[in-house]
Parts: C-alpha cells; sequence; structure tokens
C-alpha cells in the first residue's frame, strides 16, 4: 500500500527538490590515504548486514505501548490534559507519539542518504569519497528499516518537520563541500544518535530495541567518519572561515531543539497545540531528554576545532555546554557494543530454544517407544486377518 494514505496531513505526490549547488570533484590520485580513513572504508565494508534477515520482523508491537515506554516518558504525563484523557485516547497518544518520532527518523536517513551520495560527489580526496559509498549504502538500509516500522508496525505517517526540512534544505544548498558533512555527519546524525540511543536503553520491546541497536552500530561509524575528515580540513580554515560554520551550526542547534516538541501530533489528535507545547516545555523529563540530545553534538563540534564564542554561547543558551567534555570515542564504542552484544544474545536464545525442542522432540520419540507394542510376527498378522471366504 502506498504511503500517501498513511500521512496524519496531505502530503502531495511529487519530489521535494533541492538545487544543488557546488562542483563534483574528481581525484586523479588513487594510491595515497589517509590510515584511518582507509580503516574505517574497510570497517564499512565488512560491517554490511540485510535488514530482512538480521531483524526479527515477525516481533509484535501492541498499538497502545509500540516502544513499550514508562508514560514517565510522555512530556504530559501527571498533567490535568494527562487526567483528562481515556485509556483509549492514551493508548492513541502513545501510538502517534512512536509514530511521529519514527516518521522523522525515517525522513532524515533519507536525507542522510541524499548528503552521503552529495559527499561521494563533492569531497576532494578518494578516501574520502570511498567511506562515503559505504555511508551512502548504509543509510538506505536504514531508510529501508523505518519505513518497513512505521508501515507494517504503526501504519501511521506524519510528514517531515518543517524545521528538520530547513536544516535539510540548508544542508544540500550549500555550495562548500563540507556543509554536507557539517550538516548531516555532525548535527543531524549527532541528535538522531542520541535519540536512538535514548529509545534503545528505554524500550522494553524487542523489535524497537533491535532496529535502534543495529542502526546505531552503522552510526557511530558515520559519526566518526565526519570527525576524522573535518578535523584535518578545519585546522586549515582562516578564523572568519571557522566562525561562518559555527554561525550556520548555531542555527542548525536551533532548529532542531525548537523541534523536538512534537507539536504536530498534539494538534493532530485534537488537543490545544500551545497549551500542549507549554506543557512539554515546562516538563522535567522532556528538558532531561532535550539536553541529553545534544550529547553528541556538542563533544563532536569542539573535537572538530569548531569551538570558538560563536558556537559556546549557543551551547551556553541552550543549556548544553556542560557535554564539551563528555567522552564521544567511549559512547560510540558503547554502541557498537550493545548491537554485538545484542546478537549475541540472540543467539543464545535460539540455541536454547532449539535445545529444548531437540529434547522435547526426544522426549516425545521416547514416549512413542515406551507406549508402542512391539511389531508382530508375520505368522501373527496372518492368524489376526479375518478369513478370506
Amino acid at each position: 500500500m502506498s504511503t500517501y494514505p498513511r500521512y496524519t496531513a496531505p502530503v502531495a505526490p511529487v519530489t521535494w527538490d533541492v538545487p544543488a549547488a557546488g562542483a563534483a570533484r574528481f581525484s586523479w590520485e588513487y594510491d595515497e590515504g589517509r590510515e584511518r580513513l582507509l580503516a574505517l572504508y574497510q570497517k564499512g565494508k565488512d560491517k554490511q548486514w540485510d535488514a530482512g534477515t538480521r531483524i526479527d520482523w515477525s516481533l509484535d508491537v501492541p498499538h497502545g505501548r509500540p516502544l513499550g515506554l514508562p508514560d514517565e516518558a510522555i512530556a504530559i504525563y501527571g498533567t490535568p490534559t494527562w487526567d483528562k484523557m481515556s485509556d483509549a485516547n492514551r493508548d492513541e497518544l502513545r501510538h502517534h507519539l512512536a509514530s511521529w518520532q519514527f516518521s522523522q527518523f525515517l525522513h532524515g536517513e533519507q536525507g542522510a542518504m541524499i548528503c552521503s551520495a552529495r559527499i561521494v560527489e563533492s569531497v576532494p580526496d578518494l578516501d574520502a569519497k570511498f567511506y562515503a559509498t559505504t555511508q551512502t549504502i548504509d543509510e538506505s538500509r536504514h531508510v529501508e528499516v523505518y519505513a518497513r516500522f512505521v508501515h507494517e508496525k504503526l501504519d501511521v505517517v506524519y510528514p517531515i518537520n518543517e524545521h528538520l526540512k530547513v536544516l535539510l534544505d540548508q544542508t544540500l544548498s550549500d555550495s562548500r563541500w563540507d556543509i554536507p558533512y557539517l550538516g548531516m555527519q555532525v548535527l543531524i546524525e549527532g541528535l538522531a544518535l542520541a535519540a536512538f540511543g535514548l529509545l534503545r536503553d528505554m524500550t522494553t520491546l524487542p523489535l524497537p530495541k533491535q532496529i535502534l541497536s543495529y542502526v546505531m552500530q552503522d552510526e557511530a561509524r558515520h559519526v566518526a567518519f565526519g570527525r576524522l575528515a573535518l578535523r584535518d580540513y578545519y585546522r586549515e580554515l582562516t578564523d572568519a572561515e571557522r566562525r561562518e560554520r559555527e554561525e550556520f551550526a548555531a542555527e542548525g542547534c536551533y532548529l532542531m531543539y525548537e523541534r523536538l516538541n512534537g507539536a504536530e501530533v498534539w494538534s493532530n489528535l485534537g488537543l490545544d497545540r500551545r497549551e500542549s507545547t507549554e506543557l512539554v516545555m515546562k516538563s522535567d523529563y522532556f528538558r532531561a531528554f532535550q539536553t541529553l540530545l545534544f550529547s553528541r553534538i556538542v563533544p563532536c563540534m569542539k573535537d572538530i576545532g569548531l569551538w570558538g564564542p560563536t558556537i559556546r554561547s549557543a551551547y551556553q543558551k541552550l543549556g548544553v555546554l556542560n557535554m564539551a567534555d563528555v567522552d564521544l570515542g567511549a559512547m560510540m564504542a558503547a554502541d557498537e557494543r550493545a548491537a554485538e552484544d545484542l546478537d549475541r544474545a540472540r543467539a543464545r536464545d535460539a540455541a536454547r530454544e532449539e535445545a529444548a525442542l531437540a529434547a522435547r522432540r526426544a522426549e516425545v520419540a521416547a514416549t512413542i517407544a515406551a507406549g508402542t507394542p512391539a511389531p508382530a510376527e508375520p505368522a501373527d498378522v496372518a492368524e489376526a486377518l479375518p478369513a478370506i471366504p
């Protein structure tokens, strides 16, 4: 079934065309490359996986609790608005909040796929082009995964959030080759990684946990790629050029900060949009969640050398400046381990299930053998047959 009938608001069945800017760059140096980027490229090749077989799509997703999150994770929980809602209304709210989140993940992953393809085209170094090709494949798989989850398990799709759309537009239409890196690898993917991680650690349901864990395993490499490439390049820029990048990043962070309140859900379900948004902004849970979403962006910006007064002032206003000293490498390593640990746990569960099934088969076979009379001798069989006239 087409996606268009599933949207909560009309979406025109036409493409969104972002004018391309900048040059497609060819490199004639085929033998030189940065060892760390080439190692990341090799890892990108080695870690490819099939979304149709690695994820268990037979797992159920309850309509009223599609992510299995506690109600405390809903920003309006405990407010008069929440208290007035029926159980059915709360189930619908949980379902739509999950649909909104995963719809934005889906749209963002398509943006990442296009940005990584743009990086292949525009980045001047062949080693970076190599890695970006593996990322393009990764991102197409992520689009496949989130589209399947939204279609098969949620059946409700939200249009792309306007703030995310603006940031993607700015990222893709800029003629400077490093901006797709900065806008996508650092800002959008950094925010997505944090959101994925929070949901991965909170969900009690195996299907969303699998999806988030396996996507994050890929995304950890992508952020590492952006850090390596941009750190080298930004060392060569003038102070004025770095300040321009900081201004772009600060505006992008403000846009993402504003888009995180799920205002579309409240109005779609008939709740007062302004009142609900105000409740969200006052929520202790939401403020903590919002801060944690910048846990990967802020240290990454510092690491790549965009750490002047402009960006520090923006993070001070957003209340996330203290994230600067987070150990980003340790977080990325933990993301990769989480996926590997999940694979091992699933393998152990499958082995235990197979062993239990084999034991049950043996038990049934032994029971049948113990309760079945010994086969009769041919003569006895003949005697037992009725006489034939």
